[in-house]
């Protein structure tokens, strides 16, 4: 097999209607650091976050005809006890799912930003 050049995932791309309101969501309410919050030349921003510590972020890209915002993101984010962070999540006022504990399973459960996007959040195995 021939080296592609591709090493890693960097970031994933999560369509939102407001930059604004939605690096108000992942920064203040989910608690992400703020790795790049740079203007781009053709509008908008460029918004990369990631929770603390991890290799791999997300950025904030405006959501268009193409990329919808509202969309089932495919992302799992994890956490070291899905039932504590479950229960933070519904104090700072997140929709969420119910926190879901199947045998031979890590426990997990979905979650809901201000544009609609969804996202599971899975106990660290």
């Amino acid at each position: 097999m021939t080296d592609t050049g591709i090493i890693g995932v960097n970031t994933i791309g999560i369509p939102v209607a407001d930059q604004d309101v939605a690096l108000a969501f992942y920064r203040d309410t989910l608690g992400f650091d703020v790795l790049v919050d740079a203007p781009l030349p053709t509008g908008g921003r460029w918004i990369m976050l990631a929770p603390p510590g991890s290799a791999v972020s997300v950025s904030l890209v405006t959501a268009s005809g193409d990329v919808p915002a509202g969309v089932e993101t495919g992302i799992r984010f994890e956490s070291r006890d899905a039932g504590a962070t479950h229960q933070e999540l519904i104090r700072r006022g997140v929709a969420v799912g119910e926190l879901l504990r199947w045998l031979g399973v890590p426990a997990m459960f979905q979650a809901t930003d201000p544009d609609g996007n969804r996202f599971e959040v899975v106990e660290r195995a």
